[in-house]
């Protein structure tokens, strides 16, 4: 994937998170470790590592949000980002 085409799929799911921090049953901490990162689908002048770290990051706490459990589908596709966010936060 190249780098303008990430950081359009950041942007795109930064739009996702804010639909999700809106509502009230989602917990409000849990997009904690992705805006502690300070990585936006601004700031282009960030590595493409950086913002492929973001991206596994956000997506984690996406499919967290929308699961049910560990086990569900969502749950499942948590984890897994969880896995890819951690090996890309070792190629930064």
């Amino acid at each position: 994937m190249h780098k303008d085409e990430l950081l359009e799929l950041h942007e795109e799911m930064v739009i996702i998170k804010d639909y999700f921090k809106s509502r009230e049953e989602v917990d409000e901490d849990l997009f904690d470790t992705y805006e502690s990162l300070d990585v936006s689908p601004d700031d282009i002048h960030k590595s493409k590592s950086e913002h492929k770290h973001a991206v596994f990051v956000l997506g984690n706490a996406l499919a967290t949000a929308m699961s049910e459990d560990e086990f569900s589908s969502a749950g499942r596709l948590g984890k897994r980002m969880e896995e890819l966010a951690d090996d890309a936060e070792g190629k930064i």
